[in-house]
């Protein structure tokens, strides 16, 4: 890969990793001036989540068939338009809408740049490839927690949404114009229809799995970090700022992963960095459910970040080899059961916060991740020995 070629996707990603997570700290503010829960505003999150999830649907195929570098650029130009709608959204269902177009428009650009990676880079030096990308989106998701949560202090909510939409307009314009997007893969062969694609992904037992997996994770670990600002500022009483700059430290531990993604693959393997990624997990989430400190969100949310990120990274990985013919169609999917996941986790972290408070939602996400980490290990070992694809140990 050219850098050149790649330095328009690294700003485009820090972009969308930056309006992912923007609502989090401002969840708060948004429940005052609105008159609602914490939970209902919410909503926020949980809207683009599902919008998020579904419309892979669409950006799968149409990255396949029409180019996957610039299905990204138009993706990411569309998203001013949602995010300009929730600068000026006047009430919370307008909001809702504005987070949910915006997740719509967004959707294809994470997965995408991870299927041309698949595309263009061997699988044993993927994971390291992948992990610059990560670093990118970790540096858009620490960026956009702590500009978050500054602009809502000192400017108010509808500040962060303007900077989205100059962030989205200057990437999506440097990825449009990108030379190099005259050489970008497309599918070869007659259109067999948009969904025949989806179905052909379907059938394959490993995708499934793996679909499986990677929704539960996403209900248990970025279900849970959606509602940790509030957490943070409801029991602790620390200023939305300081809420947000910790629950960036998430975005560091995963950056840690990153560095280190080569090395870690070839001294544990994939099997075992699964499992210590969920232990990482378990460790933290159970830190955060029993916490009597606010200092003890520090390390936690640090090793979170890196637990995450260690187990996803395998996860990940292996999605661009699901359906190598049909890649941009198989990590779409990935990213739908993903943020669909997120939206199931949302929802029902949302009625329990109200009714229980946060700490049960962190504590069932400890048992949860840790669980998940070895069922995901026992899954890689049962597909190696029943002959398909060998992940990389």
């Amino acid at each position: 890969m050219q850098r050149a070629s790649t330095a328009a996707l690294y700003v485009v990603i820090f972009s969308s990793s930056a309006m992912m997570r923007i609502c989090d700290p401002m969840l708060t503010v948004l429940a005052q001036e609105f008159g609602v829960t914490t939970g209902q505003a919410a909503q926020t999150v949980s809207a683009f989540a599902i919008a998020y999830g579904f419309l892979q649907f669409f950006f799968g195929p149409a990255g396949d068939r029409w180019g996957k570098r610039r299905v990204i650029a138009c993706g990411a130009l569309a998203t001013v338009v949602g995010n300009t709608l929730a600068a000026t959204a006047p009430n919370l269902f307008v909001l809702i809408v504005a987070r949910m177009l915006s997740g719509a428009a967004g959707a294809g650009i994470i997965a995408l740049t991870l299927a041309w990676v698949g595309d263009t880079v061997a699988y044993e030096n993927r994971q390291a490839v992948l992990a610059r990308f990560l670093s990118a989106s970790l540096a858009g998701l620490i960026a956009g927690q702590l500009m978050s949560g500054l602009l809502t202090e000192q400017f108010g909510w509808r500040a962060v949404f303007v900077l989205l939409i100059v962030l989205f307009g200057v990437s999506g314009l440097l990825v449009l114009l990108d030379p190099a997007l005259k050489g970008d893969l497309r599918a070869s062969g007659p259109s067999r229809g948009h969904l025949q694609p989806i179905v052909d992904v379907l059938r394959i037992a490993w995708a499934r799995r793996m679909l499986m997996i990677v929704s539960v994770e996403g209900a248990l670990a970025l279900g849970a970090i959606a509602f940790l600002p509030a957490y943070l500022v409801s029991e602790f009483k620390l200023g939305i700022s300081g809420a947000a700059a910790i629950v960036g430290l998430y975005g560091v531990g995963g950056l840690a992963y990153a560095v280190c993604a080569r090395a870690l693959v070839h001294r544990f393997g994939e099997a075992r960095l699964a499992v210590l990624g969920g232990g990482a997990l378990a460790i933290a989430w159970l830190a955060l459910a029993l916490a009597h400190h606010w200092w003890i969100a520090i390390p936690a949310c640090t090793l979170a970040g890196m637990g995450f990120y260690t187990l996803h990274g395998v996860l990940q990985t292996n999605a661009t080899q699901m359906a190598p013919t049909m890649r941009g169609t198989a990590v779409c999917l990935f990213a739908s059961a993903l943020f669909l996941g997120v939206f199931a986790g949302v929802a029902v972290d949302s009625l329990v916060v109200d009714r229980f408070g946060f700490r049960p939602v962190f504590a069932a996400s400890a048992i949860g991740l840790g669980l998940l980490g070895c069922m995901f290990a026992a899954a890689i070992g049962h597909h190696r020995r029943s002959g398909g694809f060998a992940p990389l140990d």
